[in-house]
Protein backbone atom coordinates (compact mmCIF):
# COMPACT_ATOMS: atom_id res chain seq x y z
CA UNK A 1 0.00 0.00 0.00
CA UNK A 2 1.57 3.28 -1.15
CA UNK A 3 2.49 5.77 1.57
CA UNK A 4 2.35 9.43 0.57
CA UNK A 5 5.40 11.56 1.39
CA UNK A 6 4.66 14.52 3.68
CA UNK A 7 6.44 17.82 3.04
CA UNK A 8 6.56 19.07 6.60
CA UNK A 9 8.41 22.26 5.66
CA UNK A 10 5.61 23.22 3.29
CA UNK A 11 3.02 22.43 5.96
CA UNK A 12 4.60 24.98 8.31
CA UNK A 13 5.47 27.37 5.49
CA UNK A 14 9.19 27.52 6.32
CA UNK A 15 12.30 26.84 4.20
CA UNK A 16 14.38 23.71 4.77
CA UNK A 17 17.05 25.97 6.29
CA UNK A 18 14.68 27.30 8.96
CA UNK A 19 16.10 27.58 12.47
CA UNK A 20 14.51 25.90 15.47
CA UNK A 21 13.13 29.29 16.57
CA UNK A 22 11.61 29.96 13.13
CA UNK A 23 9.92 26.56 13.19
CA UNK A 24 8.59 27.24 16.68
CA UNK A 25 7.17 30.62 15.68
CA UNK A 26 5.62 29.27 12.47
CA UNK A 27 3.91 26.44 14.36
CA UNK A 28 2.58 28.73 17.08
CA UNK A 29 1.15 31.18 14.58
CA UNK A 30 -0.64 28.50 12.56
CA UNK A 31 -1.66 26.45 15.60
CA UNK A 32 -3.47 29.43 17.10
CA UNK A 33 -5.34 29.78 13.82
CA UNK A 34 -6.28 26.11 13.44
CA UNK A 35 -6.38 24.70 16.97
CA UNK A 36 -9.75 22.89 17.30
CA UNK A 37 -10.41 24.56 20.65
CA UNK A 38 -9.59 28.04 19.36
CA UNK A 39 -10.65 28.09 15.70
CA UNK A 40 -14.06 29.30 14.55
CA UNK A 41 -14.47 26.58 11.90
CA UNK A 42 -13.71 23.50 13.99
CA UNK A 43 -14.46 20.98 11.23
CA UNK A 44 -11.80 22.10 8.78
CA UNK A 45 -9.43 23.22 11.54
CA UNK A 46 -9.13 19.79 13.15
CA UNK A 47 -7.46 18.07 10.19
CA UNK A 48 -5.19 21.04 9.54
CA UNK A 49 -4.15 21.12 13.18
CA UNK A 50 -3.25 17.43 13.11
CA UNK A 51 -1.10 18.05 10.05
CA UNK A 52 0.61 21.00 11.74
CA UNK A 53 1.25 18.99 14.89
CA UNK A 54 2.76 16.14 12.93
CA UNK A 55 5.09 18.50 11.08
CA UNK A 56 6.10 20.20 14.33
CA UNK A 57 6.64 16.84 16.02
CA UNK A 58 9.25 15.93 13.43
CA UNK A 59 10.90 19.27 12.65
CA UNK A 60 11.18 20.46 16.27
CA UNK A 61 13.04 17.29 17.28
CA UNK A 62 16.69 17.44 16.08
CA UNK A 63 17.01 13.64 15.70
CA UNK A 64 13.71 13.26 13.86
CA UNK A 65 14.45 16.26 11.65
CA UNK A 66 17.85 14.86 10.71
CA UNK A 67 16.24 11.52 9.83
CA UNK A 68 13.53 13.29 7.82
CA UNK A 69 16.07 15.38 5.89
CA UNK A 70 18.05 12.24 5.07
CA UNK A 71 14.84 10.54 3.96
CA UNK A 72 13.91 13.06 1.29
CA UNK A 73 10.89 13.04 -1.06
CA UNK A 74 12.42 10.22 -3.14
CA UNK A 75 12.40 7.83 -0.17
CA UNK A 76 10.58 5.08 -2.07
CA UNK A 77 13.34 4.83 -4.66
CA UNK A 78 15.98 4.65 -1.97
CA UNK A 79 17.45 8.04 -2.85
CA UNK A 80 17.34 9.14 0.76
CA UNK A 81 19.11 6.03 1.99
CA UNK A 82 15.96 4.39 3.30
CA UNK A 83 14.19 2.84 0.37
CA UNK A 84 10.72 1.38 0.61
CA UNK A 85 10.03 0.01 4.06
CA UNK A 86 11.15 -3.58 4.28
CA UNK A 87 13.54 -3.23 1.33
CA UNK A 88 16.79 -2.22 2.98
CA UNK A 89 15.19 0.52 5.03
CA UNK A 90 16.40 1.47 8.49
CA UNK A 91 12.97 0.65 9.88
CA UNK A 92 10.92 -2.55 9.50
CA UNK A 93 7.50 -2.35 7.88
CA UNK A 94 4.47 -2.11 10.12
CA UNK A 95 3.97 -5.82 10.08
CA UNK A 96 5.35 -8.80 11.93
CA UNK A 97 8.76 -8.84 13.50
CA UNK A 98 10.20 -10.81 10.58
CA UNK A 99 8.83 -8.35 8.03
CA UNK A 100 6.39 -10.80 6.41
CA UNK A 101 3.29 -10.08 8.44
CA UNK A 102 0.39 -7.89 7.36
CA UNK A 103 0.88 -4.15 6.93
CA UNK A 104 -1.06 -2.20 9.53
CA UNK A 105 -2.60 1.22 8.88
CA UNK A 106 -4.41 3.28 11.51
CA UNK A 107 -7.24 5.75 11.08
CA UNK A 108 -8.45 8.24 13.68
CA UNK A 109 -5.19 8.38 15.64
CA UNK A 110 -4.24 11.85 14.38
CA UNK A 111 -1.11 10.67 12.56
CA UNK A 112 -0.60 9.92 8.88
CA UNK A 113 0.69 6.59 7.55
CA UNK A 114 3.90 8.38 6.59
CA UNK A 115 4.52 9.46 10.20
CA UNK A 116 3.56 6.04 11.56
CA UNK A 117 5.90 4.36 9.09
CA UNK A 118 9.02 6.30 10.02
CA UNK A 119 8.45 8.12 13.31
CA UNK A 120 5.61 6.37 15.14
CA UNK A 121 5.28 3.15 17.11
CA UNK A 122 5.91 -0.23 15.51
CA UNK A 123 3.85 -3.38 15.55
CA UNK A 124 5.31 -6.40 17.22
CA UNK A 125 4.71 -10.13 17.11
CA UNK A 126 5.59 -12.79 14.58
CA UNK A 127 3.71 -13.56 11.38
CA UNK A 128 1.37 -16.15 12.83
CA UNK A 129 0.53 -17.56 9.40
CA UNK A 130 4.17 -18.45 8.76
CA UNK A 131 4.65 -19.86 12.26
CA UNK A 132 1.51 -21.97 11.95
CA UNK A 133 2.62 -23.21 8.53
CA UNK A 134 6.04 -24.18 9.85
CA UNK A 135 4.48 -25.93 12.84
CA UNK A 136 2.19 -27.97 10.60
CA UNK A 137 5.03 -28.88 8.26
CA UNK A 138 7.10 -30.09 11.21
CA UNK A 139 4.22 -32.17 12.55
CA UNK A 140 3.57 -30.03 15.61
CA UNK A 141 0.04 -29.29 14.48
CA UNK A 142 -2.46 -30.41 11.92
CA UNK A 143 -5.15 -29.06 9.62
CA UNK A 144 -7.73 -29.76 12.30
CA UNK A 145 -6.47 -26.68 14.12
CA UNK A 146 -5.15 -28.46 17.24
CA UNK A 147 -2.05 -26.24 17.15
CA UNK A 148 -3.07 -22.96 18.79
CA UNK A 149 -1.07 -19.75 18.75
CA UNK A 150 -2.02 -16.34 20.09
CA UNK A 151 -1.95 -13.38 17.73
CA UNK A 152 0.76 -10.75 18.07
CA UNK A 153 0.22 -7.43 19.80
CA UNK A 154 0.04 -4.24 17.77
CA UNK A 155 1.33 -0.81 18.84
CA UNK A 156 0.64 2.66 17.52
CA UNK A 157 0.55 6.32 18.55
CA UNK A 158 -2.55 8.41 19.19
CA UNK A 159 -2.55 12.22 19.17
CA UNK A 160 -4.46 13.71 22.10
CA UNK A 161 -5.09 17.42 22.72
CA UNK A 162 -4.73 18.99 26.17
CA UNK A 163 -8.47 19.63 26.29
CA UNK A 164 -9.07 15.92 25.65
CA UNK A 165 -6.66 15.12 28.48
CA UNK A 166 -8.58 17.51 30.72
CA UNK A 167 -12.02 16.07 30.07
CA UNK A 168 -11.33 12.61 28.60
CA UNK A 169 -12.63 11.58 25.19
CA UNK A 170 -13.95 8.62 23.21
CA UNK A 171 -12.22 8.31 19.84
CA UNK A 172 -13.29 6.32 16.79
CA UNK A 173 -10.35 4.25 15.54
CA UNK A 174 -9.96 2.08 12.46
CA UNK A 175 -7.30 -0.53 11.91
CA UNK A 176 -6.63 -1.80 8.41
CA UNK A 177 -4.56 -4.93 7.81
CA UNK A 178 -3.16 -5.43 4.33
CA UNK A 179 -1.68 -8.78 3.26
CA UNK A 180 1.47 -7.79 1.30
CA UNK A 181 1.36 -11.09 -0.62
CA UNK A 182 -2.19 -10.82 -1.93
CA UNK A 183 -3.04 -7.14 -1.50
CA UNK A 184 -6.24 -8.12 0.30
CA UNK A 185 -7.24 -5.99 3.26
CA UNK A 186 -9.70 -5.92 6.12
CA UNK A 187 -10.77 -2.99 8.27
CA UNK A 188 -11.82 -3.17 11.89
CA UNK A 189 -13.48 -0.08 13.39
CA UNK A 190 -14.01 0.46 17.11
CA UNK A 191 -14.05 3.11 19.83
CA UNK A 192 -11.30 3.83 22.34
CA UNK A 193 -11.72 5.74 25.60
CA UNK A 194 -8.94 8.13 26.54
CA UNK A 195 -9.39 8.81 30.28
CA UNK A 196 -8.87 12.25 31.84
CA UNK A 197 -5.27 12.78 32.90
CA UNK A 198 -3.73 10.50 30.26
CA UNK A 199 -0.14 11.74 30.12
CA UNK A 200 2.52 11.57 27.41
CA UNK A 201 3.65 7.99 26.83
CA UNK A 202 0.71 6.27 28.53
CA UNK A 203 -0.30 3.07 26.75
CA UNK A 204 -4.02 2.50 26.26
CA UNK A 205 -4.77 -1.23 25.93
CA UNK A 206 -7.55 -2.37 23.61
CA UNK A 207 -8.04 -6.11 24.22
CA UNK A 208 -8.41 -8.41 21.24
CA UNK A 209 -7.69 -5.78 18.57
CA UNK A 210 -4.18 -6.98 17.75
CA UNK A 211 -3.16 -9.73 15.36
CA UNK A 212 -5.58 -12.65 14.94
CA UNK A 213 -4.73 -15.96 16.58
CA UNK A 214 -4.58 -19.27 14.73
CA UNK A 215 -5.78 -22.73 15.60
CA UNK A 216 -8.14 -21.34 18.21
CA UNK A 217 -5.55 -19.05 19.74
CA UNK A 218 -6.79 -15.73 21.10
CA UNK A 219 -6.19 -12.46 19.28
CA UNK A 220 -3.44 -10.14 20.43
CA UNK A 221 -4.03 -6.70 21.91
CA UNK A 222 -3.70 -3.19 20.51
CA UNK A 223 -1.67 -0.70 22.51
CA UNK A 224 -2.08 2.98 21.66
CA UNK A 225 0.64 5.22 23.07
CA UNK A 226 -0.58 8.72 24.01
CA UNK A 227 1.23 11.58 22.29
CA UNK A 228 0.20 15.02 23.52
CA UNK A 229 -0.56 17.48 20.75
CA UNK A 230 1.59 20.59 21.00
CA UNK A 231 -0.46 23.58 22.16
CA UNK A 232 0.29 27.11 20.93
CA UNK A 233 0.21 28.46 24.50
CA UNK A 234 0.89 25.68 26.99
CA UNK A 235 3.63 23.13 27.58
CA UNK A 236 2.71 20.05 29.62
CA UNK A 237 5.15 18.62 32.17
CA UNK A 238 3.35 15.81 33.87
CA UNK A 239 0.13 17.24 35.29
CA UNK A 240 1.51 20.80 35.35
CA UNK A 241 1.21 23.33 32.52
CA UNK A 242 3.65 26.13 31.67
CA UNK A 243 2.72 29.34 29.91
CA UNK A 244 5.17 31.94 28.60
CA UNK A 245 3.94 35.30 29.88
CA UNK A 246 5.43 38.25 28.03
CA UNK A 247 5.54 41.49 30.02
CA UNK A 248 6.92 44.97 29.43
CA UNK A 249 9.93 46.25 31.42
CA UNK A 250 7.78 48.78 33.30
CA UNK A 251 5.26 46.06 34.18
CA UNK A 252 8.11 43.98 35.63
CA UNK A 253 9.49 46.94 37.58
CA UNK A 254 6.23 48.47 38.86
CA UNK A 255 4.01 45.39 39.02
CA UNK A 256 0.65 45.01 37.32
CA UNK A 257 -2.34 42.74 36.85
CA UNK A 258 -2.73 40.69 33.66
CA UNK A 259 -5.20 38.23 32.19
CA UNK A 260 -3.79 34.74 31.61
CA UNK A 261 -5.48 32.00 29.53
CA UNK A 262 -6.11 28.55 31.00
CA UNK A 263 -7.72 25.40 29.62
CA UNK A 264 -10.88 26.35 31.52
CA UNK A 265 -11.07 30.04 30.65
CA UNK A 266 -9.20 33.17 31.70
CA UNK A 267 -7.92 34.19 35.11
CA UNK A 268 -6.41 37.39 36.50
CA UNK A 269 -2.85 37.22 37.73
CA UNK A 270 -0.93 39.75 39.81
CA UNK A 271 2.63 40.52 38.72
CA UNK A 272 4.58 41.65 41.82
CA UNK A 273 6.84 44.72 41.54
CA UNK A 274 10.45 43.83 40.76
CA UNK A 275 9.60 40.66 38.83
CA UNK A 276 12.56 39.32 36.89
CA UNK A 277 12.51 37.40 33.63
CA UNK A 278 12.02 33.67 34.12
CA UNK A 279 10.05 33.95 37.35
CA UNK A 280 7.38 31.26 37.70
CA UNK A 281 4.04 32.49 39.02
CA UNK A 282 1.83 29.62 40.17
CA UNK A 283 -1.90 29.40 39.44
CA UNK A 284 -3.13 26.52 41.56
CA UNK A 285 -5.41 23.85 40.13
CA UNK A 286 -5.32 24.98 36.51
CA UNK A 287 -3.18 22.15 35.17
CA UNK A 288 -4.14 18.69 33.94
CA UNK A 289 -5.90 15.96 35.96
CA UNK A 290 -3.54 13.89 38.09
CA UNK A 291 -5.62 10.75 37.75
CA UNK A 292 -8.84 9.28 39.09
CA UNK A 293 -8.75 11.53 42.18
CA UNK A 294 -10.06 14.52 40.23
CA UNK A 295 -7.23 16.70 41.51
CA UNK A 296 -5.43 18.86 38.96
CA UNK A 297 -1.89 20.05 38.61
CA UNK A 298 -0.94 23.70 38.50
CA UNK A 299 -0.38 26.28 35.78
CA UNK A 300 2.87 28.23 35.92
CA UNK A 301 3.12 31.57 34.15
CA UNK A 302 6.80 32.01 33.30
CA UNK A 303 7.63 35.69 32.83
CA UNK A 304 9.58 36.90 29.81
CA UNK A 305 10.50 40.59 29.80
CA UNK A 306 10.17 41.95 26.26
CA UNK A 307 11.58 45.24 24.97
CA UNK A 308 10.24 47.23 21.99
CA UNK A 309 12.09 46.55 18.74
CA UNK A 310 11.63 50.16 17.62
CA UNK A 311 11.26 53.41 19.56
CA UNK A 312 9.60 56.69 18.76
CA UNK A 313 11.61 59.84 19.46
CA UNK A 314 9.60 60.55 22.62
CA UNK A 315 10.02 56.96 23.84
CA UNK A 316 13.77 57.10 23.24
CA UNK A 317 13.92 60.35 25.19
CA UNK A 318 12.19 58.74 28.16
CA UNK A 319 14.45 55.66 28.07
CA UNK A 320 17.53 57.88 27.93
CA UNK A 321 16.26 59.87 30.89
CA UNK A 322 15.68 56.66 32.84
CA UNK A 323 19.17 55.42 31.95
CA UNK A 324 20.71 58.67 33.18
CA UNK A 325 18.82 58.82 36.48
CA UNK A 326 18.38 55.18 37.50
CA UNK A 327 20.59 53.80 40.28
CA UNK A 328 20.02 50.23 39.09
CA UNK A 329 23.30 48.54 38.04
CA UNK A 330 22.46 45.03 36.83
CA UNK A 331 26.09 43.98 36.25
CA UNK A 332 27.34 45.11 39.64
CA UNK A 333 27.31 42.42 42.28
CA UNK A 334 27.02 42.99 45.98
CA UNK A 335 30.45 42.99 47.57
CA UNK A 336 32.25 43.18 44.21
Amino acid sequence: MAVEFKDYYAVLGVPRTASAEEIKKAFRKLARQYHPDLAKDKTTAEEKFKELNEANEVLSDPAKRRKYDELGPDWESGGGGFGRAGAGSSRPPRGGANGSGPEVHFGGTGFSDFFEQFFGGATRGADVDDVFRQARNSGAGGPSGDYAMAGGDVEGDILVTLHEVLHGVIRSISLQRVDPRTGESEIDSFKVRIPPGAQEGRRIRVPGKGGPGVGGGKSGDLFLRVRLAAHPDFEARGADLYYELEIAPWEAALGTQVVVPTLSGQVKLRIPPGTSSGRQLRIAGQGLPKGATGDRGDLYAVTSIEVPAELTSSERELWEKLAATSLFKPREREGA
